[in-house]
């Protein structure tokens, strides 16, 4: 099985056939789709300037989304580094029990559904590396009320997600599902509130 330098490779090389370079593409968001693979997929699409279905797309196209692709990796393989190193002293200090934060990274582990966009047609217009930012500066500091991406003030508890956790605060802006570790504990509860008025 292919790692992602190697498809990385495979999509930059001009002489591999333009459906295995979209293909190898594809295959990267197996390794690295921070919106989860359709989201992700889309997002790369829009920015990029091709349709998700368009199985002959410009090579030039292809490359800068996976050139968007890479940088936001690489901002998210820097942060699992320095999460390793925090853990790691926090484990020699004593401090055996993680914290909410650990735990939803645990599930985050690699970059899959770091900002999970269940809906894969909404997802935020910015860069991915910028949103990755965003999203660990966040998740550093102490909680706050808004989306850490988009700065929304509409967040609504949305339940039957196709992700673990399976509920959560999704911002109605820019669909991200919200880390829990990054909102106060009104803040989760009005989002609770919020999807029990949709509901009603």
């Amino acid at each position: 099985m292919a790692g992602f330098r190697s498809l990385a490779r495979q999509v930059r090389d001009p002489r591999c056939d333009l459906a295995l370079r979209r293909y190898s593409l594809r295959k990267c968001l197996e390794r690295f789709a921070p919106y989860g693979h359709r989201a992700t997929w889309d997002h790369l699409c829009s920015r990029a300037g091709f349709g998700p279905e368009d199985r002959s797309p410009d090579p030039v196209r292809l490359v800068a989304a996976l050139d968007e692709l890479e940088e936001a990796r690489a901002v998210w393989l820097a942060y699992e580094v320095e999460f390793a190193e925090r853990r790691k002293k926090e484990k020699h200090d004593g401090l055996r029990r993680p914290g909410s934060v650990d735990d939803w990274h645990r599930l985050t582990w690699g970059g899959f559904g770091v900002a999970w966009c269940d809906d894969p047609a909404v997802h935020p217009r910015e860069p991915l590396a910028e949103v990755l930012r965003r999203l660990i500066a966040a998740l550093e500091r102490e909680p706050g009320s808004n989306c850490p991406v988009c700065d929304g003030e509409r967040l609504a508890w949305k339940y039957d997600l196709d992700h673990e956790p399976s509920a959560g605060p999704v911002c109605t802006d820019c669909g991200i599902l919200v880390p829990r570790p990054v909102l106060t504990p009104e803040a989760l509860a009005d989002a609770r509130r919020a999807r029990l008025l949709v509901s009603a």
